[in-house]
């Protein structure tokens, strides 16, 4: 999973010419670290058609105030530059996979 930051958002993320799961995370949040397995498989199944990518919340502030991030974690799909489909909370990996459907493959 790629790192961005509050300076590479833009470019990785809005810009992308796909669309991109973004995970706001933390290091200290044990429900983060959880579902990062269940984001790397969904992204594996899309066969690159989607990008996951994270940015670390206690590192990067302005992006998830941008995003109303206030939970962790908290999974943003982003498509053609905007959010279009947030999962807040930590989820089993079919929870993400509903909720992302209409991007993925």
């Amino acid at each position: 999973m790629t790192e961005v930051t509050d300076a590479t958002f833009e470019q990785a993320v809005l810009r992308a010419d796909r669309p991109v799961i973004v995970d706001f995370w933390a290091p200290w949040c044990r429900p983060c670290k959880a579902i990062e397995p269940a984001l790397e498989a969904i992204a594996a199944a899309s066969g690159g058609s989607v990008g996951l990518v994270r940015l670390n919340v206690d590192e990067h502030v302005g992006v998830p105030s941008r995003y109303g991030v206030l939970a962790l974690p908290t999974v943003i799909l982003f498509a053609d530059g905007e959010p279009r489909a947030t999962v807040a909370g930590a989820h089993p990996r079919a929870r993400y996979e509903r909720a992302f459907a209409a991007w993925l493959p």
